[in-house]
């Protein structure tokens, strides 16, 4: 299990505390450092079951910089989505749990973090 965080973030910190207290197995990917490369973010999106629109942080100023929430969302904008989200990692939604099952979820609740805890 790997789960991507900003430790600057409440709910990254809540997820880990909460991973922490029930002993779970698990990697720490601090992403903004680490970036994830568009391979990474299409793997990510596939065990997601989401689209990269899905995971975009539109409120980030970075966001509103680049005009996100004009961006079409469709199949065939979908490669300048991950490209977005790889040139600026700030703008993926956090944190993000990968499951030991081949899922992930977006873990910004108590309630998904246990979801990925029992997959």
């Amino acid at each position: 299990m790997e789960i991507w965080i900003n430790p600057a973030c409440s709910k990254c910190r809540s997820a880990v505390d909460l991973l922490d207290a029930e002993g779970a197995d698990y990697t720490v990917r601090r992403y903004l450092e680490d970036v994830p490369s568009h391979d990474e973010i299409r793997a990510v999106l596939d065990r997601l079951g989401l689209e990269p629109w899905d995971i975009t942080r539109i409120q980030e100023s970075v966001a509103k910089e680049l005009g996100l929430k004009e961006w079409p969302k469709e199949a065939g904008s979908r490669e300048r989505w991950i490209s977005a989200l790889a040139e600026h990692p700030k703008l993926i939604q956090r944190p993000i749990i990968t499951a030991d099952d081949g899922t992930a979820v977006v873990a910004r609740s108590e309630d998904a973090v246990r979801d990925a805890l029992g997959r």
